[in-house]
């Protein structure tokens, strides 16, 4: 086990960890509704910035990639992104009886995720 790798997944955690914070407060602030888009927001964004780093990362050779992986991809989208927020709030709309709202968020988040990493990763790939 590699102490400066444990390090930069923390120090990447620690900083996504505060944006995912700022930006859901942000977010929710702003819409004050019953369906949770400030994890929405982070969920999707966090998925394609974690589409860029993939892509670029591919593109590049030499030193430190590994490390940038770990600080950017691990550590950052990690704490960054939410899932047990996510699985949270799922409980929390199908116990208020949402379950519409509910099934709703799931696919948005499940399918907005994963085109989200295409759409980074598509960007970097193909227009960048």
């Amino acid at each position: 086990m590699n102490v400066m790798n444990i390090l930069l997944v923390g120090a990447g955690g620690f900083l996504g960890s505060i944006a995912r914070y700022v930006t859901v407060l942000s977010v929710d602030r702003k819409v004050n509704a019953v369906f949770p888009y400030g994890t929405l927001a982070v969920n999707l964004l966090g998925s394609f910035i974690l589409g860029l780093v993939m892509a670029v990362l591919l593109k590049k050779t030499g030193a430190h990639l590994q490390e940038w992986r770990l600080f950017l991809g691990t550590g950052f989208c990690g704490g960054f992104t939410t899932f047990s927020a996510f699985a949270a709030e799922n409980m929390n709309l199908l116990g208020q009886k949402f379950h519409g709202t509910a099934l709703l968020y799931m696919l948005v988040s499940l399918m907005g995720g994963l085109l989200a990493v295409w759409a980074g990763f598509y960007l970097v790939r193909n227009i960048l």
